[in-house]
């Protein structure tokens, strides 16, 4: 192969990546949102999910137990808790990517407290703080039918 040959071979590999990834930039920019919040990069700020579940408090979650799920890393206690997760990770997953369930039902996000939750329906809901959390148990269920009508375009704004 000459050098020119080389040299042209090269440019039209370059032309089809950049073409390639030229027509993949909306889905690219589709992946930028952010589904579940993770402030620190940990979702739940670190608290394991599967904790909620299981007793009366959650639990702090070891970085050496964890796993990458939807863009956020989701810290276990245990490794038999890990695999819960990995088994069936939407049924411990919190609503509304676990930004505040009072917030989402108002038609914007923000970040919550791990230590302000709440199971309904078997699904884990969290909050912005104990202040918001006395508004969210006003009407509950009426505020998770009113997030769900903002989820998930509510994280477009």
């Amino acid at each position: 192969m000459t050098k020119w040959t080389e040299m042209l071979n090269r440019r039209t590999i370059l032309a089809c990546a950049i073409s390639a990834l030229t027509l993949s930039a909306p889905a690219v920019h589709a992946e930028q949102i952010q589904i579940f919040y993770a402030d620190d990069g940990a979702a739940i700020d670190g608290y394991d999910t599967v904790s909620y579940f299981m007793g009366d408090a959650p639990v702090r979650g070891n970085p050496e137990i964890a796993v990458m799920w939807k863009g956020a890393v989701w810290y276990f206690s245990s490794h038999e808790n890990r695999e819960a997760f990995e088994a069936n990770p939407y049924a411990y997953a919190p609503q509304f990517g676990g930004y505040c369930a009072y917030a989402v039902s108002r038609g914007y996000t923000v970040g919550t407290d791990p230590m302000v939750w709440k199971i309904v329906d078997d699904k884990l809901y969290l909050v912005h703080s104990s202040s918001i959390e006395e508004m969210w148990e006003r009407d509950v269920q009426g505020n998770i039918e009113m997030a769900e009508d903002h989820w998930p375009q509510v994280l477009r704004n």
